[in-house]
C-alpha cells in the first residue's frame, strides 16, 4: 500500500483532528486541504497552538514520531522577560500536573530567543504593550504530555501567551506560511 505524508503549518483556532462531534462548531484540518481518506495527525497541537503538524496515512510512522526518541521544538511567547534561572529550571525538568497527579518533566533543551524568524508570522493578537513585556523561549522536548510546554513555562513563572511548534525530528516549519500544506515523500526523524 502506498502511504502519503504531509507537513502542515497549523493556524491558531483549528483542532488537530478531522471529526468533532460535540455541538459547538469547530475548525477542523479537513477545511485546510483535501487530505486522502485515512489521514491522521501525528501528535496534536491544541486549538490555541500553531505550527508544524505532521500527518500521515501510515500508523507505524505515527507511532515512531510519537516515541520519546524524537525531538519536538516549540517557540513560546511568554508573559514577562524570561530569566536565566527559569531557562535553567526548564532544562532540568519541572513539576507539572498531568491527569490530576504531579509529574516531573524530563530534562530538555531550553534557551531564550532574541529574534523571532519571519516564518512565524504575526499570529493572533495576544495583547497590547500596556500589559507589560513579553519574551520568547525555545523548548525542545521528547515527551508530549497534555499541554506540557504551556504547563512548563507557567511552572517557572512565565505563562505562555503564544505557542508554535517549529520542528519535529528533522522536519522544520521554516518556509511554510500559516495554513500551508506540503506533501512529502517521507517523515524524516
Amino acid at each position: 500500500m502506498h502511504h502519503q505524508h504531509f507537513m502542515l503549518h497549523k493556524p491558531h483556532g483549528y483542532l488537530s483532528q478531522f471529526i468533532y462531534e460535540l455541538k459547538r462548531k469547530k475548525k477542523l484540518l479537513g477545511e485546510l486541504y483535501p487530505f486522502p481518506e485515512g489521514t491522521m495527525a501525528i501528535g496534536r497541537l491544541d486549538e490555541d497552538s500553531e505550527g508544524l503538524l505532521l500527518l500521515t496515512t501510515d500508523g507505524k510512522v505515527s507511532e515512531q514520531v510519537r516515541s520519546k526518541t524524537v525531538e519536538k521544538e516549540y517557540y513560546a511567547q511568554v508573559d514577562g522577560i524570561v530569566t536565566d534561572e527559569a531557562v535553567e529550571q526548564l532544562q532540568k525538568g519541572v513539576e507539572i500536573g498531568v491527569n490530576g497527579s504531579k509529574y516531573t518533566t524530563l530534562p530538555c533543551k531550553a534557551k531564550r530567543i532574541e529574534t523571532i524568524p519571519s516564518f512565524i508570522g504575526p499570529g493572533k493578537k495576544i495583547r497590547d504593550e500596556r500589559h507589560g513585556p513579553t519574551s520568547w523561549v525555545s523548548i525542545t522536548v521528547t515527551e508530549g504530555k497534555f499541554r506540557q510546554v504551556r504547563k512548563m513555562t507557567a511552572a517557572v513563572g512565565f505563562p505562555t501567551l503564544r505557542l508554535i511548534r517549529v520542528r519535529v525530528g528533522k522536519m522544520y516549519l521554516e518556509g511554510m506560511p500559516t495554513g500551508a500544506v506540503q506533501e512529502v515523500q517521507e517523515i524524516v526523524l
